[in-house]
């Protein structure tokens, strides 16, 4: 893809790989990562991020979407693929076409499958609700309807099952303990029901890097994968060492210096207080770069330099501590000398999660593959 802007994010796959082969050690003997690309890959890029996933030896996917999944398949994507977000009834003969496996926690929505007419069998993996409430199956009555309906009909094929922890990012959290039990109870009696081989799989990345030893046959590694820890708490608990995959950075296109009393940017909400060098970079709030990190610090020649004045749709404006030439390449994540700005810096200074960062910023921002 040609660029035209001063503008780019660079994705080092093989930190990708690095962080996915140093997940799946954790796991006990014969079990296995799922990959999750969900959100183009967590904002790195679904299809580049799953072949560099399948070179280390991933062999079962997970997105969101079924739009997600059918990018992946589109660009030669051809292992497993789980869509972990409802699809409509009348759109499963899209996942049929593509082989694409689905989540189902609805009697209702079994029914309405049982009524289509399909050339094969949809694969489903069930979801359990064990205490996250969002969505699956409530309970062990419901379950059994449910199984009850699939065999009825002739659509639908259970070929695994799956929970979601709320609060396994916290360490030895008594609801984790709770809903992995409960997990375990609907589980039993899914297979005295349903006497097949299904796959299991409820470890998220922080279940996966602190309760590894109980995992089930996959775990779904997201976030970590990019080389994020789901937590400060995991984090410290060193039991895998990351590498952070996401990098973006920037140039300057306007050097100038102010007089001291100068305003800079909409509202005037910063004036120099002595004559000074102000950058402008061509990355503002259109491109997911926040409003809100108005006086964050990005790093020019291994400094720090703080955003000075609102951001603006296109473009934001820094103070420099001397001039530098335009072209000056500027890092907004990532590592320039001895200083490193990471994901979860700027997740800290907009008071959120480290997940929403790169996933924040838009394809108006290129992205390049180290």
């Amino acid at each position: 893809m040609d660029r035209y802007r001063n503008t780019w994010v660079e994705v080092d796959l093989e930190a990708i790989q690095y962080n996915i082969t140093q997940l799946r050690n954790l796991l006990p003997e014969g079990h296995k990562a799922m990959a999750v690309v969900k959100a183009d890959g967590y904002g790195h890029g679904s299809v580049q991020v799953a072949r560099a996933a399948l070179n280390v030896g991933i062999d079962f996917l997970m997105v969101a979407l079924l739009e997600e999944a059918i990018h992946l398949r589109n660009n030669g994507i051809d292992v497993p693929i789980f869509v972990i977000g409802r699809v409509r009834p009348e759109d499963v003969h899209v996942a049929i076409e593509h082989n694409i496996t689905l989540a189902a926690f609805q009697l209702d929505w079994i029914k309405r499958v049982n009524e289509l007419t399909l050339d094969k069998k949809l694969h489903i993996h069930l979801e359990f609700e064990t205490g996250m409430n969002r969505t699956g199956i409530t309970s062990v009555e419901e379950l059994e309807k449910i199984v009850a309906e699939v065999k009825h009909g002739e659509n639908v094929k259970i070929t695994g099952a799956f929970t979601h922890f709320a609060t396994a990012d916290e360490i030895e959290s008594e609801l984790f303990h709770s809903q992995y039990a409960r997990y375990q109870k609907m589980l039993m009696r899914l297979t005295e029901l349903y006497p097949e081989d299904l796959i299991t799989h409820v470890g998220n990345s922080a279940a996966g890097i602190q309760y590894s030893d109980i995992m089930l046959h996959y775990t779904r590694f997201g976030v970590s994968i990019y080389g994020l820890y789901p937590s400060d708490d995991i984090r410290k608990l060193e039991t895998v060492d990351l590498r952070q995959a996401f990098s973006l950075y920037s140039e300057l296109v306007q050097v100038k210096k102010i007089k001291s009393g100068e305003a800079v940017s909409y509202g005037a909400t910063f004036r120099a207080e002595e004559d000074t060098w102000i950058g402008t970079l061509p990355i503002g709030y259109a491109d997911g770069w926040s409003r809100a990190l108005q006086g964050f610090h990005v790093l020019v020649d291994g400094k720090k330099m703080p955003i000075v004045g609102r951001i603006c749709m296109d473009s934001l404006m820094i103070q420099l501590d001397k001039e530098y030439p335009v072209g000056q390449k500027v890092t907004l994540i990532g590592k320039d000398g001895d200083q490193v700005n990471e994901v979860d810096d700027v997740a800290r200074y907009l008071d959120t999660i480290n997940y929403e960062v790169p996933c924040m910023l838009t394809s108006r921002i290129p992205r390049e593959y180290v």
